[in-house]
């Protein structure tokens, strides 16, 4: 029997790097490892290649191909010779609030950020970061903007040198702000005006292209962005929708349509197939269950019996919204606990109001895509939030449509894998997912709990978007 090709995908995340090495034609995992980031907004790029060297040591014997996933938005600014000129603003740095307000108004308003671009901005993305950072004494000596993925690509190539020859990929590219799905080109014009003057831009690299070697001989793939390197390791097709809860929630899908709303709810991104990915993405996913469940002093196995034994939230509403928001476009906001009596004032209650929040907050994303022509036959639930018992029961309720279960795996590392097998290869492999079986659904009013979310959400807006002043 002939020993299988290995490929390698990484997934360079906002919170480690991960490896997985798996076999080119079927995607089996033979090896894997992990090494941690520092904690923070903005971190040394170095970081990442340390922490690349320990998770990828003693796995990269016969990788024939690798490919990285990594964090979108972040922006990292090089000078003439490559060198790293400032920390890497990451997608959660919120810095460039007010920055993203200047650069919508600017340019004509939300219409015309999501023609030009198919996404209107939000301080995610890099656009807004560029705005932010121009009268920094770092940006004097910037001659180039790249993102994660693309820095840890041209450190991987063994023939490249300075800022020449960088790469990066549509999918990626798409979330810069200054890229267009539709038009497959980027509009410089748009990196001038936020940064003031022109910079060097990546070259966009095709969906299987081989972009570089590795000292030891392997091929470099494009590589993509995390949400795009997912739903090639997801192999989403048609009608799914992918429910990611990590540190950020995310729902994406793949499209063959582009997409373009003004109303910034769905980035109109890529895939890194050569179609396109329509995402929304908040701010706030697993770590409003883990913070409410050390409110509560609760474990998380305890958490999520206390939200199924619960009999519901009892009108009890709580907006998610711990860490600022991202969609609805809310930086300033804080969490949010409205309805509170000595009825409600219950740990079970005020349990089950946090899953709910949680879940309202996605349902709107999921009916945003809905919205833009995207079908949604069901939802797979992803990241270590999907884990969640009560999450799953009550998903199906308030998202609307039927839950699916993914095995827990490195989808944006086997996305990666799966990519550099196709370059390594020129074919895009089959690789099979197995399913688990979720908890089975609950039966709620979602209409009722949807309706009370809404209605304060909306009523608490005014308060929500000025700045909190808390000490």
């Amino acid at each position: 029997m002939p020993e299988p090709r290995l490929v390698a995908g990484v997934d360079c995340s906002t919170q480690a790097t991960k490896v997985v090495v798996c076999d080119a034609e079927t995607g089996a995992v033979l090896r894997e490892g992990r090494a941690p980031h520092p904690d923070g907004t903005q971190v040394d790029p170095q970081e990442w290649w340390k922490a690349w060297e320990i998770a990828s040591a003693g796995l990269l014997d016969g990788v024939e191909a690798i490919a990285i996933g990594g964090q979108q938005h972040g922006m990292v600014l090089l000078d003439e010779a490559g060198s790293v000129v400032h920390p890497a603003v990451l997608w959660n740095d919120t810095s460039s609030a007010d920055a993203t307000t200047e650069l919508i108004a600017e340019l004509g308003g939300p219409e015309a950020w999501a023609e030009a671009v198919g996404s209107v901005p939000v301080p995610s993305f890099t656009v807004t970061k560029l705005r932010w950072i121009r009268d920094h004494e770092a940006a004097a000596r910037a001659a180039a903007v790249v993102l994660p993925h693309d820095w840890m690509t041209h450190q991987l190539a063994a023939d490249r040198t300075g800022i020449e020859g960088i790469t990066t990929d549509r999918g990626d590219a798409s979330g810069t702000g200054w890229w267009s799905p539709a038009t497959n080109s980027y509009r410089e014009d748009l990196v001038e005006r936020a940064f003031g003057r022109s910079l060097k831009l990546p070259r966009v690299a095709g969906p299987a292209e081989i972009v570089g070697r590795t000292a030891s001989g392997a091929a470099l793939a494009a590589g993509t962005g995390d949400n795009a390197a997912a739903a090639l390791g997801l192999d989403l097709q048609a009608g799914d929708v992918a429910i990611s809860l990590g540190t950020s929630g995310t729902a994406f899908a793949r499209s063959a349509h582009s997409t373009a709303d003004s109303s910034g709810f769905v980035a109109g991104f890529a895939d890194a197939t050569g179609e396109y990915l329509p995402l929304v993405c908040t701010l706030n996913a697993a770590r409003v269950m883990s913070a409410t469940a050390q409110l509560l002093g609760m474990t998380l196995p305890e958490f999520d019996e206390a939200v199924l034994s619960s009999p519901g939230s009892q009108g009890l509403v709580l907006l998610p919204f711990l860490d600022g928001e991202r969609t609805p476009d809310l930086p300033h906001s804080t969490g949010l606990v409205y309805g509170l009596t000595r009825a409600t004032m219950q740990p079970a209650t005020m349990a089950r109001a946090a899953v709910e929040g949680l879940l309202c907050g996605l349902a709107d994303a999921v009916d945003a895509l809905r919205a833009q022509s995207i079908p949604v036959n069901r939802l797979l639930l992803l990241g270590g939030g999907a884990r969640s018992r009560a999450v799953q029961a009550l998903a199906p309720a308030l998202l609307g449509a039927e839950v699916v279960l993914p095995e827990p795996a490195e989808y944006v590392a086997l996305g990666a894998a799966r990519q550099a097998a196709w370059a390594l290869t020129g074919t895009l492999p089959t690789w099979h997912n197995p399913l688990g079986k979720p908890e089975p659904a609950v039966s709620v009013d979602a209409a009722q709990i949807r309706a009370n979310y809404a209605q304060v959400l909306t009523n608490t807006r005014p308060l929500l978007s000025s700045p909190y002043n808390g000490s």
